[in-house]
């Protein structure tokens, strides 16, 4: 497979014709671990990688609020989320 650029390091970069000639060598790149990123026309369009790969980036990222809750807070912790009971101060308006 001819490689138009490299972009990244284990990335190389075929236009969608040579892609479409070789397929089966753009899938077994993949499974190595090579991902190959489809052009048509000059511009990347897609990109072809592992399942494995696949798998780990779509993986769902938990929510800010998710990852509040699952903060482990012990006994020890709970003085972080009092409320200073003082009194306000004076403001002139």
């Amino acid at each position: 497979m001819a490689i138009m650029s490299t972009t990244k390091r284990d990335t190389q970069q075929v236009g969608l014709k040579e892609a479409k000639a070789r397929l089966s060598a753009v899938v077994d790149a993949a499974m190595q671990g090579e991902a190959t990123i489809i052009t048509r026309r000059g511009k990347p369009q897609a990109v072809v990688l592992g399942y494995e790969e696949y798998l780990r980036l779509a993986k769902r990222k938990p929510s800010f609020a998710e990852l509040l809750m699952a903060f482990p807070l012990g006994e020890e912790d709970a003085h972080l989320f009092e409320r200073d009971q003082s009194p306000p101060r004076d403001v002139e308006f």
